[in-house]
């Protein structure tokens, strides 16, 4: 689950970054998109057609979303925004998907039943890298459009990718944030969400290759543990870390539902104060544990804003504006125009960290 990262008033612009392949089928970013008139696989999936970049959207598109859990606060503000930029477009809005944000048959199941239902267009978050790929490519083969978002598939079964922020920008600004307040010093660890989230996993390798920086050279990541966005069992996690290291001085929570799980624990208990707690959250959830000084600073995006640019991306790709190909540019109504990056990769901006000084000049 991902984060929201943004200030009010300011423009967003896309950075035509690659997203690295880390671990897995990379943690969660990069996806590849080749059109006719590209070979080297810097797009998305095979595209479909030839894009005309002064088309315009075309009235009535059918656009599912597909969110890795639809319990969970963070995608219903997601999709809150793809159905204001899907029925912008004079398009049809529609959201399925599991309570669950491990059930990838589930996931599975749906892709299959919106492409016998005739979408124009599937905008899912993938709760694993490789179980939904037979299923999505037989979605494009019927010629439906596939866009991930948050979190990412592999590149040749979609064709865009609308990722939060630069993967690389959020890993390493995590490792940045909990440096500065153990003055570089003690042992951290990781609570994540899901073992098989691409988004996660891509993080936490960008962590990784921060911490080898020398001036981390007394901080160590001791421990990876998985909350599967599961707010008791994050809550859990947090506990069972705690206790099983008392050295342990730092924790890094890259998941709204973490964090905050989190966050209650730590208030609680003997370690308020004592252990630093950072990560991705909505500053609606972590106000008070801000001002009661149970954490000093995390980040995220603003995640309204996210959910629209995957709805306008959807709709560009259904009315052949765009293939999904490095280099072709669309508007995203009121976001501004955005270019397709490598893989089919596109950037809504950078992180924003909240603090005391500006949780209250937010409200999501």
């Amino acid at each position: 689950m991902a984060i929201r990262l943004f200030a009010p008033g300011r423009r967003w612009s896309v950075a035509v970054a690659g997203a690295a392949v880390i671990g897995m089928a990379l943690a969660g970013c990069g996806g590849a998109t080749k059109s006719s008139t590209d070979s080297g696989g810097s797009g998305g999936a095979a595209a479909q057609g030839t894009a005309n970049p002064n088309g315009q959207v075309k009235k009535g598109l059918k656009i599912a979303f597909l969110p890795k859990q639809t319990n969970n606060t963070y995608f219903t503000t997601l999709d809150s925004g793809g159905k204001k930029a899907v029925e912008a477009g004079g398009g049809v809005f529609k959201e399925v998907g599991t309570s669950s944000a491990t059930d990838t048959a589930g996931q599975v199941s749906y892709v299959n039943t919106l492409t016998q239902q005739g979408m124009n267009a599937i905008v899912l978050s993938a709760q694993d890298p490789n179980a939904l790929c037979t299923s999505l490519k037989q979605a494009m083969s019927a010629k439906v459009s596939v866009v991930t978002y948050d979190s990412d598939t592999n590149p040749d079964c979609r064709q865009a990718f609308i990722n939060q922020a630069s993967s690389e920008s959020i890993g390493r600004s995590e490792v940045q944030l909990l440096g500065k307040e153990l003055n570089y010093t003690g042992d951290i660890a990781v609570l994540s969400a899901a073992q098989t989230a691409t988004n996660q996993n891509t993080w936490i390798g960008f962590m990784q290759q921060e911490l080898k920086d020398p001036k981390y050279a007394k901080m160590k990541l001791v421990k990876v543990v998985y909350g599967n966005d599961d707010a008791q069992m994050s809550f859990q996690q947090t506990q069972g870390l705690l206790q099983s290291d008392p050295n342990l001085k730092g924790i890094i929570a890259p998941t709204t539902v973490g964090i905050k799980a989190a966050a209650q624990y730590l208030d609680g208990s003997q370690y308020k104060g004592k252990v630093q707690l950072t990560g991705l959250g909505d500053p609606n959830d972590m106000r008070q544990y801000v001002k009661d000084g149970t954490v000093t600073a995390f980040e995220l995006w603003d995640e309204v804003k996210l959910g629209e640019l995957a709805g306008y991306t959807a709709a560009a790709l259904a009315s052949g504006i765009i293939t999904g190909a490095k280099g072709e540019t669309f508007t995203a109504g009121d976001l501004g125009k955005y270019t397709v990056g490598d893989k089919g990769e596109v950037i809504l901006g950078d992180p924003t960290v909240f603090n005391a000084q500006n949780i209250d000049q937010y409200n999501f």
